[in-house]
């Protein structure tokens, strides 16, 4: 098995450019192929998650073009999807089934979706009732996990609240809804990332949004069109970590999506004493995107739980990581999804933040990480359990920790950000 070996970095000043946000790939692609009409679609992501949706499209008669520019997609229409020939493969991607099953919900013919072995093992429930109420027939191994067999068509609006709080089973209805008669309500108990409200809108669907309830009519014509995909805050969030980490750091990240339903990260390291700042703020195709500085600074620490955590899901391991280098320690509560992520995030980061040397405190719904008052990490050998989120954060934690850090089966993050060790190599030299 290959291995990344990392030091601690010097500090470093630096202009970063980031892929496409992932969350937002996912979405135009399907988006832009149930359009009449050519879509162009620039910053594309490269994550292998991305290029699953990608592939999913192209075996539903899809004709789909790519460059180091992005994608051009001809759309079909909402009636232009044809039978696959073989079950779709989502890879380790959980947006590619989810809003996939959505989407095929509304189709008459049969199809069929699975993934890799992780994959095979996340909650599927969640989409699956909903989409059976709108009328579609699945079946699921044990009523739960892929491969999901869904049979479309006929589908009608409901009105619908969520148990969980999750802005991809929100999606799967949603574009279920395009193909239902009627209007289609989704209640959130806490407001998620909202880029397929805004993605619908911008290609023509008819969406209402507020007092927590988002409202589609159904069977709108979309019209294919121009679409740039803003930096990913996701990723930029494990640069903006590594200049809080290495003393003396700053990083320009530049055309990052500024989103409101994902900033919440950037307001939360600030509450706890980041010098962070953002600048030319522009709206493009209804995201907000901008240039996030942020310089090195001491951190005091602090707690994340209720709503803020589905509106930073996918920052917490790097945030929980980060605690140990703060004064005093950073607890997240109430963040239990993460324990059906591609690992077992909890487990994960708290068995290698302790093989660093941290103290961790494990709860069934989030952890405890002990601040920096209790010494430097050391280096040491990371399973990263094949997550990419975990390989890249604790990558960034090899920079402030004595010693070599060795993380396994680097290429996992792939996944989502194909180039991270490329650009990260470029940001940091070693300590001499």
């Amino acid at each position: 098995m290959s291995r990344k070996k990392l030091h601690s970095a010097k500090s470093f000043h630096a202009v970063v450019r980031l892929p496409g946000d992932k969350s937002i790939s996912h979405r135009y692609a399907i988006l832009a192929s149930l359009a009449e009409g050519r879509s162009e679609v620039f910053n594309f992501s490269p994550a292998a998650d991305c290029h699953s949706t990608v592939e999913c499209l192209r075996a539903l008669g899809v004709k789909i073009e790519e460059s180091e520019k992005g994608i051009v997609v001809h759309g079909t229409g909402l009636d232009g999807w044809k039978a696959p020939r073989r079950t779709l493969d989502a890879g380790n991607s959980g947006t590619t089934m989810r809003l996939m099953a959505g989407a095929l919900a509304g189709q008459a013919s049969r199809s069929s979706i699975t993934g890799d072995a992780s994959l095979r093992k996340r909650p599927m429930k969640r989409v699956i009732d909903p989409l059976q109420a709108m009328g579609a027939q699945i079946r699921a191994k044990n009523e739960q996990f892929a491969p999901l067999e869904i049979q479309g068509g006929n589908l009608r609006g409901i009105d619908y609240s969520p148990k969980v709080a999750s802005a991809q089973v929100k999606s799967a209805i949603l574009l279920a809804g395009l193909f239902a008669h009627g209007e289609t309500t989704v209640h959130e108990p806490v407001r998620t990332r909202d880029h397929t409200e805004i993605a619908l809108r911008e290609l023509g669907a008819q969406l209402e949004s507020g007092d927590g309830a988002v409202k589609l009519r159904g069977r709108p014509r979309l019209t294919g069109r121009t679409l740039v995909v803003p930096g990913d805050l996701s990723a930029a969030v494990f640069f903006i970590a590594a200049a809080l980490i290495v003393p003396d750091s700053e990083v320009i990240l530049q055309g990052v999506g500024l989103n409101p339903t994902r900033s919440a990260v950037l307001d939360f390291l600030v509450s706890i004493g980041a010098k962070l700042s953002v600048e030319s703020v522009a709206m493009r195709e209804g995201e907000l995107i901008g240039d996030i500085n942020v310089r090195y600074a001491t951190l005091k620490g602090g707690k994340i739980s209720g709503a803020m955590v589905a509106r930073m899901i996918d920052e917490l391991p790097m945030l929980a990581v980060l605690g140990a280098f703060t004064e005093e320690g950073i607890e997240i509560r109430d963040a239990q999804e993460l324990r059906v992520k591609e690992s077992d995030r909890i487990a994960a980061v708290a068995e290698n933040l302790r093989g660093m040397g941290a103290e961790v405190e494990e709860f069934p719904d989030g952890l405890r990480v002990a601040g920096s008052r209790n010494g430097r990490l050391r280096g040491n050998t990371i399973d990263p359990h094949d997550d990419h989120r975990i390989a890249m954060a604790f990558s960034v934690a090899a920079l402030g920790a004595d010693g070599e850090t060795a993380i396994r089966n680097p290429d996992c993050v792939g996944i989502s950000f194909p180039g991270f060790y490329t650009l990260l190599d470029e940001l940091v030299k070693p300590e001499a």
